[in-house]
């Protein structure tokens, strides 16, 4: 396939709709949306916004499960220029609140709630708070009459076409697309802008290493507001024309489902995912033989329970929010090992550099320091100067904060966070080290490492398991399985086993580790 020559979103989808208008783009809530039945509906929906007053520039922000919806969304607001905002589902009132005023958003769209909450309630307690909201705009039930019906913004088809592609043709490849929220964990969310033509580029790049094509249907159980959804799996997807089956929220017995009736080839997931589809009772009875390739992340055991799900071809990848998703990432067609302990090379346009933590030198083959990226980068945090500051340094770099090494083949191997870095008896330890070994027990299904504060070694390393179904993780077992494999140092002084309901998780179901080791710390004997 030849790349898109758009570098832009809704010229993407223009071209997208010229060259193949009757290929199945969007499945989900009940619809089966064509390119060109998708591009025809974001207009209309474009027509309706420009009539509400967004214009080039502005920020929209939008609140919503995965639903066809949301797409239209997306691309009517990035048609008038504008820049969209998705807000996470899990958003509490004071995130949203956050958020809103942060990006100053004048258009917030929205469901009436999810998961328990209601967003409508939460906006109406803040209306005082929210001094840059001029109207609120939504789907699913009759609004309120401070509120505007999105299907009332839809309207028919008519020739005020002019004003749409005028406005489209004012949208540059360097202008802000996305504006994508970071989830918070010790701070406040960081607002990482995202243009256009970078966001096409990079994602073209990434769907090349995983040998998409149009017959490609990508399973869209992860949500679209996360970056790994609405930048990463649903633009590599796009680039080369294929096609997105939502999943309005996960559920494992129904995405099983889901993938076999559509025939999925495509899988995007956490190590979470992949075990909850894989522990499934109904997993054994359906077909899950369309699987062919995606994007994980995680260790080699998790990367090896997507492949045992039927991913066979699943690409390992590293990367963030800040670098339009990923910047290292294997190659569909390596071998097994390489794509279980290697996150590949580095994607066109990416640069990648591991310098040592102190000294900021380069690093041989082999070391492991901080990765730094330069290349398809983020244009900075939305209004927040001292982060940019402190994000990048003099030669352009990203740090990221993250460490790793570039082994003597070229391609990068991650090793966990350096804030999750233990330094105990004056020694650094790479709790993933510990984590990957944790995992090569056979009764271990989770396994997670911290440091807690010590008064003799600064640190001490604790350990968290979860144990198989059906199987019984002994602590002193899993202690003196460690030492088989491990330097003294390493060895974890406590493992405790847990309950998977006892881990606490954000909201993208990724384990807290600073929360973990609060409460491990809170109920350790200081004696």
């Amino acid at each position: 396939m030849m790349p898109p020559a758009s570098r832009t979103l809704p010229d993407l989808l223009d071209e997208l709709a010229a060259s193949q208008p009757d290929h199945e783009f969007i499945v989900g809530g009940g619809e089966r949306l064509s390119y060109a039945e998708t591009r025809a509906r974001a207009r209309r929906l474009a027509r309706g916004f420009r009539d509400l007053g967004v214009r080039r520039g502005e920020m929209v922000a939008l609140l919503m499960n995965n639903r066809p919806a949301w797409l239209l969304v997306d691309f009517a607001v990035t048609m008038l220029g504008a820049t969209l905002v998705p807000v996470s589902t899990w958003s509490r009132p004071r995130e949203l609140e956050y958020v809103l005023n942060h990006c100053q958003a004048a258009t917030l769209i929205t469901i009436p709630g999810f998961g328990g909450q209601d967003y409508l309630q939460a906006l109406a307690q803040a209306s005082g708070r929210l001094p840059h909201l001029r109207q609120i705009v939504v789907a699913g039930r009759a609004p309120s009459f401070d509120t505007i019906a999105l299907d009332s913004l839809m309207g028919s088809e008519d020739t005020r076409d002019a004003d749409i592609d005028a406005a489209q043709r004012a949208v540059a490849p360097d202008d802000v697309a996305y504006i994508l929220y970071t989830s918070g964990t010790t701070s406040t969310p960081k607002g990482v802008q995202l243009c256009h033509g970078k966001l096409i580029e990079n994602m073209w790049n990434i769907g090349e290493r995983q040998h998409l094509t149009p017959v490609d249907r990508m399973w869209m159980g992860i949500s679209l507001f996360w970056s790994f959804g609405c930048a990463n799996a649903l633009l590599a997807v796009m680039t080369h024309g294929g096609t997105i089956v939502l999943q309005e929220h996960l559920d494992p017995g129904a995405a099983l489902a889901l993938i076999e009736r559509e025939r999925c080839t495509v899988y995007y997931g956490t190590p979470n995912i992949a075990l909850a589809l894989y522990e499934h009772p109904d997993r054994v009875r359906r077909d899950l033989s369309s699987l062919r390739t995606g994007a994980a992340i995680g260790p080699p055991a998790a990367m090896q329970m997507v492949m045992d799900l039927g991913v066979k071809e699943i690409c390992n990848v590293y990367g963030l929010t800040e670098c339009y998703g990923n910047c290292a990432v294997t190659d569909a067609h390596d071998a097994m090992d390489v794509r279980l302990t290697t996150v590949g090379y580095p994607l066109p346009g990416m640069e990648i550099r591991v310098v040592d933590r102190e000294t900021r030198r380069p690093l041989s083959d082999g070391e492991i320091g901080e990765i730094l990226v330069r290349g398809l980068l983020t244009p900075g945090y939305y209004r927040d100067p001292e982060r940019n500051a402190e994000s990048f340094d003099a030669e352009g770099f990203l740090l990221t904060g993250d460490l790793g090494f570039v082994g003597s083949d070229g391609r990068l191997r991650f090793r966990g966070r350096i804030k999750e870095m233990v330094k105990t008896g004056g020694i650094n330890v790479a709790p993933l080290e510990v984590e990957e070994v944790l995992l090569g027990h056979p009764t271990v299904e989770q396994a997670y490492v911290v440091g807690i504060p010590d008064p003799r070694k600064e640190e001490v390393l604790i350990a968290v398991v979860v144990a198989k179904p059906g199987q019984t993780a002994e602590p002193d077992i899993l202690r003196a399985y460690c030492k088989d494999a491990l330097a003294a140092y390493k060895v974890p002084q406590e493992i405790h086993v847990m309950t998977r309901e006892d881990l606490p998780l954000t909201g993208t179901g990724k384990v807290q580790k600073f929360r973990l080791a609060e409460k491990l710390a809170g109920a350790r004997d200081p004696s």
